[in-house]
């Protein structure tokens, strides 16, 4: 009873709103099913680090020798000193993706690079609210829609908001039902939410298929280097799938290894939503900047689109251009059901997927360039 009494007395109201934070991220994932498997370990752990005298942050062992706790070891280990977690989980999602429906219709890789348009507006919008460049690059690159780029660039750049940046990507990412259909509507008409689209299937072949993602991580290596750690375990997981003598390794890099590597990252990201540092103005203005990169990333896609289509004789439904974002398949869902309910025989879907793992490749890319950009300058 006194150690509890003890751990009442050393509770600060900041470490209480973390609480609040944990149970409300829990419920978003159990109850809305809103990104689970991150969700909920970042919200579990977010209360298990801001426990007083929490021992996964510290440990007394036997003789009284202090060591670090399981969380801030993991952290330490897997994100602080290599970047290890986030880029590995590039492997699984790899191996996920087909990239069939973009390699029959190349025009949708315009859209993968024009829906990254909300990174480069918000780091805008963070340097001119005040963030120091290397902490405005970070936050900007929530617009990438990609919860592990998000934290590796973050890292890299070594952004003290690391925590806010996470919590921000993966909770954007699962409202992505919600805020895309508000961000299309905004600039589109419901005649231009109603342009059908044809779609004929082209042959790709399985040389084909094996020889795109060598050729992205060269191209890639060489145009933009400090992006190849992050294309090339993206295209290394999709060439084990597509290779065809590889199927258990395929089936364990999208299943258990990105099952364990998104268990692991969501509870370790944890160690940066302590309370004394989440628990800030900054963190709030940080929410409101991933929350504008995600609109201008959907705004940014459909205009191009709507440009696109001043030359073209096919009109492109410009939903398609919101879809280029890197949250896939969630983002072409949202599309094609939006097409449905504006004329229930719309269907667009391989368009709008297409597009949207064309903006897995150009969100790590993305990423890559914002790394290389920030450093050059900053020296």
């Amino acid at each position: 009873m006194d150690f509890l009494l003890e751990g009442l007395r050393a509770l600060t109201w900041q470490q209480a709103v973390m609480y609040a934070v944990g149970i409300l991220l829990i419920w978003l994932a159990i109850k809305k099913e809103y990104e689970p498997s991150l969700l909920l370990p970042m919200g579990f752990g977010a209360i298990l680090v801001n426990l007083p005298y929490s021992g996964v942050l510290n440990q007394t062992l036997q003789g009284g020798i202090a060591s670090n706790g399981i969380i801030e070891w993991l952290f330490q280990a897997g994100i602080e000193a290599s970047e290890a977690m986030p880029i590995l989980l590039f492997i699984g999602i790899g191996a996920m993706i087909d990239f069939g429906p973009l390699l029959s219709n190349p025009l949708m890789f315009l859209f993968g690079a024009g829906a990254q348009f909300g990174i480069f507006a918000a780091i805008l919008l963070a340097v001119l609210l005040g963030f120091p460049l290397k902490d405005a690059a970070s936050i900007g690159i929530i617009g990438a829609a990609d919860g592990p780029t998000a934290i590796l660039v973050s890292q890299i750049l070594d952004s003290g908001y690391i925590g806010a940046i996470a919590v921000a990507a993966y909770s954007y990412m699962a409202l992505v039902p919600i805020v895309q259909p508000f961000a299309i509507r905004l600039v589109t008409t419901k005649e231009e939410r109603k342009i059908c689209m044809e779609y004929e299937p082209g042959s790709v072949s399985k040389p084909m298929r094996i020889a795109f993602p060598i050729a992205v991580t060269m191209i890639v290596g060489l145009a933009a280097p400090q992006s190849v750690a992050l294309v090339g375990f993206l295209m290394f997981g999709n060439l084990i799938r597509e290779c065809g003598v590889l199927n258990t390794m395929s089936e364990t890099a999208q299943n258990s290894l990105s099952n364990l590597i998104t268990l692991l990252l969501g509870i370790t990201i944890s160690f940066s939503m302590r309370a004394d540092r989440f628990v800030t103005k900054e963190t709030i203005m940080i929410m409101a900047i991933g929350l504008f990169a995600f609109v201008m990333d959907s705004i940014g896609g459909v205009l191009l689109a709507k440009f696109l289509n001043l030359f073209l004789k096919k009109k492109i439904n410009p939903m398609v251009g919101a879809a280029g974002i890197s949250a896939f398949p969630m983002s072409s869902r949202v599309v094609q059901k939006m097409a449905l309910e504006e004329d229930p025989g719309n269907v667009i879907l391989m368009h709008a997927a297409g597009a949207n793992v064309s903006g897995q490749i150009a969100s790590v890319i993305a990423g890559g360039m914002v790394i290389n950009l920030v450093t050059a300058f900053l020296g």
